[in-house]
């Protein structure tokens, strides 16, 4: 039935602009792809992957139109001159024949376009191990097993196996497609008593299959390289069997399939199918038996039942490889007896430990955004950084950072201009020093406030604290900045009353004045706001992929990026420095592991973060160090780790977009950290690989376990690394570090502590693991952890009373005095005022050293609780004599004898609900009735101090609320936190 003549007319009419929309579509993708890559200047990297696609789709799709569509064309040629009929009566084919005929041409156009649209695009897609490949950097190292360089392995190898991979697939479409056009044209039946072919279909098939067998052998051949990725043995790389079995196996299946090959091509000159029909039979004979059964019988036989000794070579060169693939061949093991006498230890003569960072950036980020929030539509992100910044002296001291993002207008005011034009950025850096806090228990902030003011301000010089380019999920959204007039929201005034505006003037964005321009975004949004907005001008510019993690691996597709970028000020802006990585899975004999079940811990969760290029990886470098300008978006990469190969290959491939190392600023270099997700592939890796015997790698009975975060409720994930000043046995002074600790396979004693220099200079990413003795018992953090909480199970559990929640911060480890420092603080989490979400404040620090702990207010209490007065000699538990007004007689100072007699009894009471937990299992009815006398006592204490307090020059510390304990300390002075938890 024909269409009416209008219809018909309408049709190509619709189907044009139909391709007209799409191809506008997809052109305003990559144009405005194009125009992003300009505005930071990287249109080197945008053609550099653009043309190379271009390239290698052409010639992926020209290639498989030229293989299938040429065995296509010449099957039609071929066809029998006296057509379908010469075997005989008609058959099925013919219907299909007559059906498609009229239309062949057609449907060979749009099979072909299908088939060139797909191989385009899936050969295309490899134009990373495209470009490996033909700018590939020697690694000056060859493998063990066939003495070749190891680029051949980690650049030439995937593309051979590229190119094999798409001539396999091609040439089993052309026998396919052919087989299928001689059928229809009568080239061969399949009828009774067998396949009828003509010789030309047969000679056609009978190459096609050649080629196909000649493709194996070199695919056999070329397996034999890749046994150094095999999996078969105890560990990864060419095991036993592997050299033994497989490796021959492959040699002697590679000449068979050649010669299988001429048998398949002698099938041109001689008649019938005797010859390829024995060709595949031994083909497929030989790969059963010499590449299947034999390699089986010689694991089963040879190497189970002496599997030590058949593999010792072999896990010997996969521990080599591995520790030289992750970087930790030269990491120092140093044996640490961890005996330390606390009696023996003079606090005062060594400051290493007093500095040690108590805010936990995972917990504190509540209380930033409580105190420093000022608005609900700004907020922190989660965790917070730490960072290094000096001090009023010059000294260098571990600081809390983060910076103030805008996560949108408010619910009510959430419209277009709003969320796109007004609310465009955030404001201000919020730093705190990490080893002190206020009088309340709070981040003593030296950088806060809008505008930003502080001690840290000052000596940073800060002079440009907008932040429009930030983690927070208000970045994935553009906004249109620039327009001359002030209109954007830069921070609200004090006092609630009105807001200062402001206009953004940087040199980052791209320009949105033009009517094409806008016209684009427009299409790439779905957004008509973006040409009808008269707030859109010639001065606007459009701001987008805001992200730095996103940012960076934009301008860097070939590198892997790591999920803890950190705002840093330098030059008095806010930037952004994220690491990069250069990672491959094609290292010979190195160890393959999963990079998301590596990094995965408390802190930290790799599928919530920017989609790794690679996830299982068997080499990683932190080749790259790369800064975001936080106002104007700015991205720059530096070569950090100069003798990568893989980093020189990519150098060689986009050059002039990384920047040599040496052009570092040195104020950009005082912030620069050893990054935390190479450090927990280092210390996944070193688990295992800190053994270098193959003998005791096989047996497995020193092998480690990162432990399980024993300040989480969850038991099953790992206690995240910490960066912290640390002093190390055998250096002069702390060093700011990351560190982690080790424990046993079966067990939860402490295996061992480990630590890398994490400040650029000589010894910056140095690993030095102190190695616990194994005849001895040393508290892991799990066990320690439990002491805390049986030993201070009470005044935390009074701390907790109410409306109040205490969290355990981090649990640091840290070598000291010939032994090892444990200090946690713990903080309380109480809603400020009603309405508000509750946020911790510190408000105890626990110290564990040894067979001592220690519980106080601040850590320098703690300390000398298990240290003593810090000169070595303990603190002595003589009760003072109360101070009286010059003039009293003993007997003439009654209420300071009651003093006396409030703090004993609170003593007293205090002592009696210890010994009741003590007890196994504890004596709750003890343990109450021990909380009712103290709480008596202490508002007897109270009254009592009260009446004392005008003539008494010595009165107790603060007056405790009748809910909060006393200090855990020898002294017998009662001195609780006032505010811990609210009264009962």
């Amino acid at each position: 039935m024909r269409l009416p003549r209008r219809p018909r007319l309408l049709l190509p009419v619709v189907v044009a602009l139909a391709a007209i929309v799409v191809l506008f579509l997809l052109f305003a993708g990559i144009f405005t792809d194009y125009l992003w890559y300009d505005s930071v200047d990287y249109t080197a990297v945008f053609s550099g992957v653009v043309v190379t696609q271009i390239l290698l789709f052409v010639v992926g799709a020209l290639l498989m139109v030229g293989i299938v569509g040429g065995n296509m064309l010449l099957a039609y040629r071929m066809r029998p001159m006296f057509g379908p009929g010469m075997f005989g009566g008609a058959s099925g084919a013919d219907r299909y024949r007559m059906a498609l005929d009229p239309h062949r041409k057609l449907i060979f156009l749009i099979g072909v376009a299908v088939l060139a649209l797909f191989a385009g695009s899936s050969f295309s897609s490899q134009w990373k191990t495209w470009l490996e490949f033909v700018n590939a950097t020697p690694f000056g190292a060859s493998d063990e097993l066939f003495n070749i360089d190891i680029s051949f392995f980690m650049f030439t190898y995937p593309f051979i196996r590229m190119v094999l991979n798409f001539l396999f697939v091609a040439v089993v479409l052309s026998a396919v497609m052919a087989a299928i056009v001689h059928y229809l044209y009568g080239g061969f039946r399949l009828q009774s008593p067998g396949v009828h072919a003509s010789r030309a279909a047969r000679v056609h098939l009978s190459v096609l299959l050649g080629v196909f067998v000649l493709l194996k052998a070199v695919a056999y051949w070329v397996d034999r390289y890749g046994l150094v990725f095999s999996e078969r043995g105890f560990v990864h790389g060419a095991s036993y069997t592997d050299v033994n079995a497989v490796l021959p196996a492959k040699t002697i299946l590679a000449i068979i399939a050649l010669i299988c090959a001429v048998l398949f091509f002698a099938g041109v000159v001689r008649p019938g199918g005797m010859l390829p029909g024995v060709g595949f039979g031994l083909l497929v004979l030989s790969a059963i038996l010499i590449g299947g059964v034999y390699p089986a019988l010689v694991e089963q036989f040879q190497v189970k039942p002496n599997q030590q000794g058949k593999e010792q070579e072999y896990i010997k060169r996969n521990i080599d490889a591995t520790r030289k693939a992750y970087g930790v061949q030269n990491a120092e093991v140093i044996d640490y007896a961890a005996q330390g006498d606390a009696s023996k230890v003079n606090v005062t003569a060594d400051s290493s430990i007093s500095g040690v960072r108590l805010l936990d950036p995972s917990l504190v980020a509540k209380t930033y955004q409580q105190r420093q929030r000022i608005r609900g539509y700004y907020d922190f992100h989660e965790p917070l950084d730490v960072d290094r910044y000096p001090d009023g002296n010059g000294t260098m001291r571990d600081t809390v950072v983060a910076v103030r993002e805008l996560t949108g207008p408010p619910p009510a005011q959430n419209n277009w201009i709003n969320r796109h034009l007004v609310y465009t950025h955030g404001y201000g850096f919020v730093a705190a020093p990490g080893n002190e806090v206020d009088a309340e228990g709070l981040p003593n902030f030296d950088s806060k406030d809008m505008p930003v003011t502080g001690p840290l301000v000052e000596r940073t010089k800060l002079t440009e604290s907008r932040i429009y380019f930030g983690e927070a999920p208000a970045s994935a959204e553009y906004v249109i900045v620039g327009g001359g007039g002030k209109q954007e929201l830069n921070y609200p005034k004090s006092g609630g009353t009105g807001q200062e505006n402001t206009t953004y003037d940087g040199k980052g964005g791209v320009p949105v004045g033009s009517f094409f321009n806008r016209l684009l975004y427009a299409a790439k949004y779905s957004e008509i706001n973006l040409l009808l907005s008269g707030d859109i001008n010639d001065q606007s510019k459009i701001l987008y992929e805001r992200n730095p993690q996103e940012r960076v691996a934009k301008v860097a597709p070939f590198l892997s990026l790591d999920d803890n970028p950190y705002p840093a000020i330098v030059g008095g802006r806010v930037v952004w420095i994220a690491d990069a990585y250069t990672t491959s899975n094609s290292y010979p004999y190195s160890q393959s592991k999963s990079l998301e079940a590596m990094t995965r811990d408390t802190v930290t969760d790799p599928r919530a973060v920017v989609p790794q290029p690679r996830d299982r990886i068997n080499y990683m470098r932190n080749s790259v160090k790369a800064t975001v300008d936080a106002y104007d978006g700015t991205v720059t990469l530096y070569a950090w780790d100069e003798q990568d190969p893989i980093l020189q290959t990519w150098r060689k491939a986009f050059p002039g977009v990384i920047k040599p190392k040496s052009e570092v600023p040195a104020e950009l270099q005082q912030h620069l950290r050893y990054p935390e997700g190479l450090f927990k592939v280092q210390r996944d890796v070193l688990s295992q690989y800190h053994i270098e015997d193959a003998a005791a790698f096989y047996s497995g009975q020193d092998f480690w376990n990162v432990p399980n975060d024993p300040s989480s409720g969850d038991r099953d994930i790992k206690q995240p690394p910490y960066y912290l000043s640390v002093k190390m046995p055998k250096t002069s002074a702390p060093s700011f570090s990351l560190t982690t600790t080790f424990v046993p396979r079966q067990g939860p004693n402490l295996a061992a502590f480990m630590a890398v220099d994490a400040t650029p200079g000589p010894d910056y990413g140095k690993l030095r693991i102190l190695r616990m003795p194994s005849n001895t018992t040393i508290p892991g953090p799990g066990q320690v952890q439990n002491n805390f909480q049986n030993k201070f199970s009470g005044e935390l559990n009074l701390l907790g009373l109410g409306q109040a929640k205490v969290r355990y911060g981090n649990l640091l480890t840290l070598p000291f005095a010939d032994g090892l420092v444990y200090v946690e603080p713990v903080y309380v989490e109480i809603a400020a005022a009603s309405g508000q979400e509750p946020y911790p404040i510190l408000r105890r620090v626990l110290v564990s050293y040894g067979s001592k702990v220690g519980s106080a207010d601040t850590l320098k209490g703690a300390l000398e609780q298990v240290f003593g007065d810090g000169t070595g000699q303990p603190v002595t538990e003589n009760k003072p004599e109360q101070a009286r007004p010059e003039g009293n007689k003993p007997e003439d100072s009654g209420a300071a004898t009651d003093l006396s007699r409030s703090i004993n009894a609170a003593e007293e009471a205090y002592q009696k609900a210890q010994d009741a937990l003590a007890k196994n299992p504890p004596d709750w009815t003890a343990y109450g009735e021990a909380q009712k006398e103290l709480k008596e006592a202490l508002e007897k204490l109270k009254g009592t101090a009260s009446t004392t307090a005008p003539t008494s020059t010595a009165s107790p510390s603060p007056t405790p609320s009748a809910s909060a304990p006393p200090a855990a300390s020898p002294s017998p002075t009662v001195s609780p936190s006032p505010t811990a938890s609210p009264n009962p």
